[in-house]
């Protein structure tokens, strides 16, 4: 798209920012995507099966710095899952407004009235019974990871819901412990049985361990990747949570490796698309843990420390609900 892009675009791996990646296939699916009607009505341009890269052992972490990645809220995000709660209600309470607009957009059509969404996220957190109503999300990421659903035979050809899930999050943790080696340590979002009763079905849905030679390294796969918007968050949650299982399993971290499968931009992000190609992404954010928790499901938003983030202005577009 710009001359400074395809420039360093054949600069050797070694020495390109490893932001490249992102803004390589932004470029190319802005370019050469197939041009589709999707679930939302606005269209997009498309791309299947890409593959970013971002090693973690020097301490840097994959923060764009071509826009500004509001880390700490994707880091609240990230630690609401690891909760199982699938209601907005705690999020809205702590300035997070990413999962409003679904049930916002329910509560419009099902009551006909045009309410704000401050309006709405502020009757949220302040009234219990209306959050109940109108803030759960159905059994969305948390809920399978956490605890994910088992059902028991009760006789007579009859099988009822165990009260306890399975946890694959802690199951994971103790196999990484134990049995480092295994090709089993992976965490699933995408229930079959649950999916029509989720807000909206996983895209970040499958993510897989790695032990070797003392790290752990991370394989995101996501079935569906908004790039210009939705993927700083994807990248920055990815590389978190291998750092907070490294830690817990007293390993350090390898490499976060995302792939997606249907990697899109959306038609009414145009001006997005081309201003964050005009820019050059330079500069690196380091990130410490504060302290190292009891437990995965322990860490709190003052545990997780960035230095040196100097990223661009941040550039605003709209969300497809």
């Amino acid at each position: 798209m710009t001359e400074t892009l395809i420039a360093d675009s054949t600069a050797p791996a070694t020495t390109r920012h490893w932001e490249w990646q992102y803004l390589d296939l932004m470029r190319r699916i802005w370019e050469e995507g197939d041009e589709r009607v999707d679930r939302t009505g606005i269209g997009t341009r498309s791309l299947f099966g890409a593959t970013i890269r971002f090693d973690l052992s020097t301490g840097a972490m994959p923060l764009l710095t071509t826009k500004r990645v509001y880390w700490k809220t994707a880091t609240r995000e990230l630690l609401w899952f690891l909760t199982g709660d699938t209601n907005i209600r705690s999020l809205c309470a702590q300035g997070v407004e990413i999962w409003t607009d679904w049930p916002l957009d329910r509560y419009r059509r099902e009551t006909g009235e045009a309410i704000e969404r401050a309006e709405f996220s502020r009757r949220i957190v302040e009234d219990a019974g209306f959050a109940a109503q109108w803030g759960d999300l159905g059994p969305v990421y948390g809920k399978q990871w956490v605890d994910w659903p088992v059902y028991e035979e009760a006789g007579d050809g009859l099988y009822r819901k165990r009260e306890a899930g399975v946890n694959q999050v802690a199951q994971v943790i103790e196999s990484l412990k134990n049995n480092p080696g295994s090709r089993r340590h992976i965490i699933e979002g995408w229930n079959v049985a649950e999916l029509d009763s989720m807000a909206l079905p996983p895209c970040h849905k499958s993510y897989q361990f790695h032990v070797a030679n003392g790290r752990l390294s991370c394989a995101l796969y996501q079935r569906s990747c908004d790039l210009g918007l939705g993927f700083a968050f994807n990248m920055w949650s990815l590389a978190l949570l291998t750092r907070m299982f490294a830690q817990q399993c007293n390993l350090e971290p390898g490499e976060a490796v995302w792939m997606g499968g249907d990697v899109h931009l959306y038609l009414n992000h145009a001006a997005l698309v081309e201003e964050q190609l005009s820019r050059n992404p330079e500069g690196e954010a380091r990130f410490e843990f504060a302290r190292q928790p009891d437990s995965i499901f322990d860490y709190r938003i003052e545990d997780f420390v960035v230095s040196g983030y100097a990223p661009q202005a941040h550039i605003a577009a709209p969300v497809a609900v």
